[in-house]
């Protein structure tokens, strides 16, 4: 299984075109740390309540850059048969603004030699608005930018997810329609692309008596209109206690980020995207803050065995 994936690694980074990518869907730093961002058949690998409330700002000192708040929460039910999850996303770039409310259901299955495959599904909707008329024209008279936009439209994805206590994989499409005719106009910058995701990785103590891990992983985007884009993550842990780790984003940045278990139920992520495209010189990076609360709800856990936060 490790040669597998170390195979599919090698043969991601050969793929991956080097050049400057444009954003047209949410970019996260932090999905190692919350996959429910990225695959609904996420939802309940945590297997007691897991709650997780993430600020994005990015290109700092960019007029008009996407800010995003994300809130998702999701746990296992059923003797860990049954994920449930729930996503909330607001981005906002410049007058326009989308806001996101996902429910998300995964059937749980567990392999005989303890491994969980997951296949899960999401449903939900999008608002998105545009208000142009706050935008500041050098020249005035077109009448689009004088406009007010606000339209709800659902959507739907799924995704599958599997793990073990050494190695992680999943494949994912957060949302599938993309409501082409509806945006036909003047409006086709506020469509949103179709999104692939393949994310896998691994785990390996360094010591013997296994104070220090590390975790490569690897995260591959196809989005429609653009070039395949990649993710590469390396995650070094201590004691359980603290992780330390850089990832490298293809034609974009180089993240650095850094986890503390505050206790028990808390944890705290801070990362730090160092722009490496264009942008990186009128910008000073992107600043991401994640707080993650879990808990069992005795009632419905019971005495389960819960993974450690830095798995998969």
């Amino acid at each position: 299984m490790k040669k597998l994936l170390v195979y599919i690694v090698l043969a991601g980074v050969m793929l991956v075109p080097w050049q400057l990518r444009a954003q047209h869907n949410i970019v996260y730093s932090q999905y190692i740390f919350n996959g429910l961002l990225i695959n609904p058949a996420y939802a309940g690998s945590h297997v007691q309540l897991s709650s997780s409330l993430s600020y994005r700002n990015q290109w700092i000192n960019f007029d008009g850059a996407p800010v995003t708040s994300t809130f998702g929460i999701h746990s296992s039910f059923k003797k860990e048969k049954v994920g449930l999850g729930l996503l909330v996303t607001n981005d906002k770039i410049g007058s326009y603004r989308n806001t996101g409310l996902y429910g998300s259901y995964a059937f749980i299955i567990k392999a005989p030699r303890g491994g969980v495959l997951s296949l899960g599904v999401q449903g939900g909707f999008n608002n998105f608005k545009a208000d142009f008329s706050q935008l500041n024209m050098k020249v005035d008279g077109d009448p689009i930018f004088n406009g007010f936009f606000n339209e709800l439209r659902p959507n739907f994805g799924g995704g599958v997810f599997y793990y073990n206590k050494k190695m992680f994989a999943g494949f994912s499409v957060p949302t599938i329609l993309k409501h082409a005719d509806f945006f036909k106009g003047s409006f086709e910058q506020l469509a949103l692309p179709r999104v692939y995701y393949l994310h896998a990785g691994t785990y390996f103590p360094v010591d013997r008596m296994e104070k220090v891990k590390i975790s490569p992983s690897f995260l591959l985007r196809v989005q429609d209109g653009t070039p395949l884009s990649a993710d590469i993550n390396v995650n070094v842990i201590f004691q359980d206690l603290i992780s330390i780790g850089n990832s490298y984003r293809t034609g974009d940045a180089i993240i650095t980020f850094i986890s503390f278990k505050l206790s028990e139920k808390f944890q705290f992520v801070y990362s730090y995207d160092w722009t490496t495209s264009s942008i990186g010189g009128y910008s000073k990076g992107t600043h991401e803050f994640m707080i993650n609360y879990r808990t069992r709800i005795r009632r419905v856990h019971k005495d389960v065995e819960c993974p450690y936060f830095f798995t998969h």
